[in-house]
């Protein structure tokens, strides 16, 4: 079994999409970081580290049995034992997890790069470990509150936190059954198509809405968040953390 020692993670709870496991040059001041002693470093195929990055599914029961009670937290001098923690790579990418008990990867963590680059010493030379594994085969479904891959593409940590903001507030949206108001913002968002929208049923012009704010991010995108949110409380606090978020705070000091 190979072994990583203090190791820094900053874990990412209940995520099913690697995309919101943030690299290290997003982490910020305020996040909850974490200092493993010791954990265990698994190198596997791509298919299984894809599962693990990418869904919140039961583990193999012989990777759990591999990694038990293997991994170690540093807290206060105190040494405590973790249940299932590891360090997993398919070669390519690299991430930390944690099942804080149960059985799948509820925490999920990257590694700053100077831990990456022992990880893919560690590696060297090695063959991938083989775990019994047979997912039902079926191609993972997105929707609106878990976007593809593609749609978050490139966008930084503020900008995937405003897109999922804005695609809680369009979910909320499609729920009223409104359609003056879906009309209303399908025409903020796209203004010059205002006489074809005027003709739009409710499924219509918010499914245009819909496909026209997945692509990408913009000031355009930011603009109609700011708007959908005014007035809801909850929404409008979560706006505002991330307008008031300092991107320089981050732990370059652990390089």
């Amino acid at each position: 079994m190979l072994y990583l020692h203090d190791v820094w993670v900053n874990w990412f709870e209940g995520e099913e999409n690697g995309y919101n496991v943030c690299a290290f040059h997003e982490w910020r001041k305020e996040d909850g970081i974490e200092l493993l002693d010791q954990v265990p470093v698994l190198y596997i195929d791509e298919m299984l580290y894809h599962y693990i990055e990418n869904d919140l599914q039961d583990l193999p029961k012989s990777l759990l049995e591999a990694i038990h009670q293997r991994a170690y937290l540093r807290k206060n001098q105190e040494r405590i034992s973790l249940d299932y923690a590891c360090v997993i790579t398919d070669g390519q990418s690299i991430l930390a997890i944690d099942t804080m008990g149960y059985h799948l990867p509820v925490r999920k963590s990257r590694l700053i790069p100077r831990q990456e680059r022992l990880v893919y010493d560690l590696i060297d030379g090695t063959s991938r470990l083989e775990f019994s594994f047979s997912p039902e085969q079926r191609e993972k479904e997105y929707h609106i509150l878990s976007l593809s891959p593609d749609s978050m593409l490139g966008l930084t940590r503020k900008e995937r936190q405003l897109k999922q903001l804005l695609m809680m507030a369009l979910d909320q949206l499609e729920g009223t059954k409104n359609l003056q108001e879906v009309r209303y913002w399908l025409t903020e968002w796209n203004p010059d198509q205002y006489s074809r929208i005027r003709e739009m049923d409710f499924d219509a012009a918010w499914q245009a809405l819909y496909e026209g704010v997945s692509p990408g991010w913009s000031r355009a995108h930011e603009e109609l968040c700011a708007k959908l949110v005014k007035g809801q409380p909850f929404f409008e606090k979560m706006y505002e953390l991330e307008q008031n978020q300092d991107q320089q705070n981050t732990y370059k000091r652990m390089l």
